[in-house]
């Protein structure tokens, strides 16, 4: 990312308008640590934020050890809404939520599935991005455009993951050849044993940054699709403030910038999720 866009960027958030806390405090909540939340995080005067740091491009280093991704950007929108300074704290999956029950971290920006189990020890937003399946071609491929484009082609996926059965669903006169990782299908693809990879988009996009002119997403995502929320200690007083934040910078499409910025020109994916996507 450019620094020169970036600060364009975060001073179109600043202009987008400060979002009221007062609707926030009216929150029910079980603990009153979570029920007031923002008014700890603004006494404190920074907003504490769990993520891996490892994953592009939602938060990794670039070139230069920055640290920098899609999640990093929201979490600093959000906490320059809040008037403070974002701190981040970088740990492995295992420790994030761990760190967020010991008080830790104020929340957790790392792409996390909302799933019916986590919402149960946890809060979560509305969704911020999503999981769906995406298809990877070498860069040169020109022939296959979408998953339409698979009929009689050689495909890889992971063994494993959701692969095989939504490739059966959507491209059932593919064959199928099955990896046990995914650096082995990306090697088969590569060397042109298989035509194309099927595998969820944030992988795709992951490898897009890692290992830039070697493939391309071919077509739009398919397949159902997961959310990713923010994740926040259960009964916090912060969920309907950064779902309020989340909604405006939707409907201004402040959203699709920093989506493009930190994700669609980093990876050369094209397919901006559509709107209304989140807080819908």
């Amino acid at each position: 990312m450019k620094r020169r866009t970036f600060i364009s960027l975060m001073s179109v958030m600043a202009a987008a308008g400060a979002l009221s806390l007062a609707g926030c405090s009216s929150s029910k909540s079980a603990s009153s640590a979570a029920a007031n939340k923002l008014e700890a995080v603004q006494s404190n005067g920074k907003l504490v934020v769990a993520l891996e740091g490892a994953w592009q491009p939602w938060s990794f280093h670039d070139e230069n050890d920055t640290l920098v991704g899609y999640d990093v950007e929201v979490s600093r929108a959000i906490a320059e809404k809040l008037g403070v300074e974002p701190e981040y704290v970088e740990s492995d999956w295992d420790s994030l939520f761990a760190g967020l029950d010991a008080g830790r971290y104020d929340l957790v920006c790392n792409g996390v599935e909302v799933t019916e189990e986590r919402a149960k020890t946890y809060d979560f937003t509305t969704p911020y991005g999503y999981i769906h399946t995406a298809l990877a071609v070498r860069k040169d491929n020109d022939d296959i455009k979408s998953v339409d484009d698979l009929a009689d082609k050689n495909v890889a996926v992971q063994s494993g993951s959701n692969g095989p059965a939504i490739l059966e669903e959507f491209a059932p006169k593919a064959s199928q050849q099955e990896f046990k990782t995914d650096e082995e299908a990306r090697q088969a693809l590569q060397q042109g044993r298989v035509d194309a990879y099927v595998i969820d988009n944030n992988m795709q996009q992951s490898a897009l940054v890692r290992e830039p002119g070697k493939y391309k997403i071919a077509g739009k995502p398919f397949g159902s699709k997961e959310p990713y929320g923010i994740g926040l200690p259960l009964d916090s007083d912060g969920v309907a403030f950064v779902n309020d934040f989340l909604k405006k910078i939707e409907d201004d499409g402040t959203w699709t910038e920093l989506w493009q910025i930190c994700i669609g020109d980093r990876t050369g994916d094209t397919n901006v999720p559509e709107l209304p996507e989140i807080g819908a």
